[in-house]
């Protein structure tokens, strides 16, 4: 079965900020036959304004109220491969909310790889700091258990996005049957 119907369960892909989920989440998409949408870009369109401004006008605690809301009601309950900001599963009882509407996997890359994507990106709040690597690790020290028993995890770093893409496939499926 090459592509899936608006039946199928929605796929959410987690994990810290440039591990490449929007990437993967396009392709595994158009894959599968279904509708991508990005957790941060929905949020932006629906708010008019950029995270980094509603972090400064609104703050970290509104922006997690707009992401929840996102997950519990701003998409289709079936048919979409979901992007998750990275700091989405943190907040508690997301995880389950996400299983609960669908198939969950984590991304991750090495710290340098993090660095080395993120770099050029300046709307990512929680980075506009002096020591965006010491930030960075903090971060991914105080995430990545979530991330890990959140769902399947899949690393990106050196792989193809083909492979990743066909990786991701086989999990979904599997837990589609």
């Amino acid at each position: 079965m090459n592509g899936m119907n608006d039946k199928s369960k929605n796929l959410y892909l987690v994990g810290f900020m440039g591990v490449g989920k929007s990437v993967i989440g396009r392709r595994l998409a158009g894959e599968l036959g279904m509708r991508f949408v990005d957790t941060d870009h929905a949020i932006e369109k629906a708010q008019g304004c950029s995270i980094a401004e509603i972090f400064k006008k609104e703050g970290e605690a509104r922006f997690r109220e707009y992401e929840r809301s996102f997950i519990e009601s701003g998409h289709a309950a079936t048919g979409y491969v979901v992007a998750c900001g990275g700091g989405l599963v943190v907040q508690p009882g997301m995880v389950d909310l996400l299983r609960a509407r669908g198939v969950v996997v984590s991304l991750f890359a090495s710290v340098e790889t993090i660095i080395e994507r993120t770099a050029r990106n300046k709307k990512r709040p929680l980075l506009n700091v002096e020591d965006r690597e010491a930030r960075i690790r903090e971060l991914l020290n105080a995430r990545e258990s979530v991330y890990l028993e959140a769902g399947p995890a899949i690393s990106t770093e050196g792989r193809s996005l083909a492979d990743i893409v066909d990786h991701i496939i086989r999990i979904y499926r599997s837990h589609c049957d």
